[in-house]
């Protein structure tokens, strides 16, 4: 039985500079409990991707610090933390010459481990056990994408990162794969932070909503008060977006 949650992770002023101009992340404080689903959201530019990447150091801070139920992600060697960590991003990024069934046991070869249950993870993110022998190429976008969450789950880390990774994919696709990773969320106690662009998908499938604005937290509400108009202006007018289409598909109705 999976343990009730996965970790903890708290931001300590994390700061990060690129060049001599304003900081991509800004002083950033707070704490997301284990187990939580997080959205973090804002307009291109504000820090997102920046501050997402810090926990996996992808992004190495210029001030502040990251910890991961209490220890510093900084304490041992990146790619041993990069282990227990599930990152998945829009690129999916999968080795074309290598079969379904290699993507996803790659982190355990590399640990050493030669007992990957491949079907059982694809079985995990909804795909069949006959896709193991296809190469990435045989498969839709949307396949690929369960592939890549399959992979980043197969080291049995508790700590999901997902970095606009349904961005590339239809409609249907992207709703039905959000679903799917929500379920995956609750059933195996993961703690989740999903940055998105998409404000309904993050009102749908979060518990806890962040907006960045400038490299700073500017709102740090549930989807219910979002919806309920707390938040502050630039919540508020990422809010406006699908609210403003949902009005405009009634005014469309027959």
């Amino acid at each position: 039985m999976a343990d009730p949650q996965g970790p903890a992770i708290a931001f300590d002023g994390v700061t990060k500079r690129f060049g001599e101009g304003a900081p991509a992340v800004d002083g950033v404080s707070l704490a997301i409990a284990g187990g939580t689903f997080v959205a973090l959201v804002g307009t291109s530019g504000s820090g997102k991707s920046t501050l997402l990447k810090t926990i996996n150091r992808l992004v190495v801070p210029s001030a502040g610090r990251v910890t991961i139920d209490g220890v510093d992600v900084a304490a041992g060697p990146a790619p041993a933390l990069r282990r227990r960590i599930g990152y998945v991003f829009q690129e999916i990024g999968l080795f074309p010459h290598m079969t379904v069934a290699e993507n996803v046991a790659i982190g355990l070869r590399i640990a050493g481990r030669a007992d990957a249950p491949v079907e059982a993870l694809l079985e995990q993110v909804e795909l069949p056990p006959a896709l193991a022998g296809r190469m990435p190429g045989q498969l839709s976008g949307g396949q690929r994408q369960r592939v890549g969450i399959a992979r980043a789950l197969a080291p049995g880390g508790r700590l999901l990162l997902l970095d606009e990774a349904f961005g590339a994919l239809d409609p249907v696709t992207r709703d039905a794969l959000g679903r799917s990773i929500r379920a995956l969320h609750d059933r195996l106690g993961l703690t989740t932070i999903l940055v998105t662009h998409d404000m309904a998908e993050a009102l749908l499938l979060a518990d806890r909503v962040l907006v960045m604005k400038a490299g700073r937290i500017v709102a740090d509400e549930t989807p219910a008060a979002l919806l309920s108009g707390r938040g502050g202006d630039a919540a508020q007018a990422l809010v406006a977006v699908p609210r403003d289409q949902a009005e405009r598909l009634r005014e469309r109705t027959p």
